[in-house]
């Protein structure tokens, strides 16, 4: 494993933070634990993250004046959203260290780029095929077979900007349903379970993986992680190395998430990539000796990796929607360890926080 050279940003420094939601929060607080200030920059006020940091800057990601200003306030500069437009982190590049950088947005903002980056290093997919054009809908569609799904290749998220095909709609009618925008067709997979690992890769290319957990979704949105996942242990250590071969081959800083399905008969196929951290670690911070926001905090600012041990087994619950109006119960539960984002306005299918419990080692995986 090798890095570039190392520079170290000590406590006392100021972190810049791209994006104010719920990730960048709680990675603000990490930062704050080990002495760090952070800078928020994101386009919309009363922002999550800005509740807790230092300083913020409200300007959109085209500014920039308000980004250069931003860049020399601040000693490094992460992000807690993969879709920040690649050209603000390049522009942003230009005056101070940016982890992760724009090769690696570029990416894991385009569904195709990152399948066929996956595929080129031995990893295996689900199958699937581009979809830039009506033509190509069409003949995805008759490569790929019923059923498959129609992803638009760049945002959505959490079931948004895709349609399952089962045959009764035409390629051609669902390509146009996204947007009539580049778009991937992929095939179902008969997998037993989701599940993903996150892995800290820090500058000088040491790396520190999470052990891998189940996802388990309610309509489209990740209702629950159970830590760690109850696959065996030859699966569990196959998703660990695909994580850190992924890692390792985009020169990653900062904290990656590799989802992955595990199939019937064992195999273990990646799904997608997430260059921040991730849903499916909020339970780290309950339940690890350094969470996934402190190693992000640690990566970005060339400090040694935490310990990724677990001191518990834990299931994280989110919290969606009304879910939150439950914080008084939640907040007399024994064992219950509640995190609110902050957020005003509860609306259906949006994140308002989670719950984390821990259990004894070895019983997470019954529940």
């Amino acid at each position: 494993m090798t890095g570039g050279p190392v520079r170290t940003v000590a406590p006392g420094g100021t972190i810049g933070m791209l994006g104010g939601g719920q990730l960048g929060r709680m990675t603000a607080l990490a930062a704050a634990r080990l002495g760090y200030r952070t800078h928020v920059y994101s386009p919309d006020r009363d922002s999550p993250c800005a509740q807790v940091t230092a300083a913020e800057t409200v300007a959109g990601y085209g500014d920039h004046e308000a980004l250069a200003r931003f860049a020399r306030s601040v000693d490094v500069v992460t992000l807690e959203w993969e879709n920040i437009p690649v050209q603000t982190v390049a522009f942003l590049a230009k005056f101070v260290p940016v982890h992760p950088g724009p090769g690696v947005l570029a990416i894991a903002q385009d569904r195709l780029l990152e399948k066929d980056f996956v595929n080129r290093l031995g990893i295996a997919t689900a199958p699937w095929r581009p979809a830039r054009c009506p033509g190509q809908a069409a003949s995805a569609f008759q490569e790929i077979g019923t059923p498959c799904v129609m992803k638009s290749a760049r945002m959505g998220y959490d079931g948004k900007g895709q349609v399952k095909l089962t045959g009764d709609v035409a390629p051609v009618d669902a390509w146009k349903s996204i947007g009539g925008v580049d778009a991937i067709v992929e095939g179902f997979v008969d997998f037993a379970l989701e599940v993903s690992v996150i892995v800290a890769r820090g500058q000088d290319g040491a790396m520190a993986a999470y052990p891998a957990v189940e996802n388990r979704h309610a309509n489209h949105i990740l209702d629950e992680t159970i830590a760690p996942a109850a696959v065996a242990p030859e699966i569990a250590d196959e998703a660990g190395r695909i994580a850190c071969r992924i890692a390792e081959a985009l020169q990653f800083v900062g904290v990656l998430a590799v989802e992955m399905f595990v199939t019937r008969d064992g195999a273990v196929l990646v799904n997608e990539l997430a260059p921040r951290p991730h849903n499916s670690g909020h339970w780290t911070i309950d339940a690890c000796a350094a969470s996934q926001f402190e190693q992000l905090v640690r990566a970005v600012c060339g400090l040694p990796l935490g310990s990724v041990e677990r001191t518990a087994d834990a299931v994280m619950k989110n919290l969606i929607g009304s879910d939150a109006d439950r914080w008084p119960e939640l907040l007399a539960e024994p064992g219950a360890r509640l995190h609110l984002y902050g957020k005003a306005e509860a609306r259906p299918g949006r994140k308002m926080g989670h719950v984390t419990r821990l259990v004894p080692f070895g019983s997470a995986a019954g529940t």
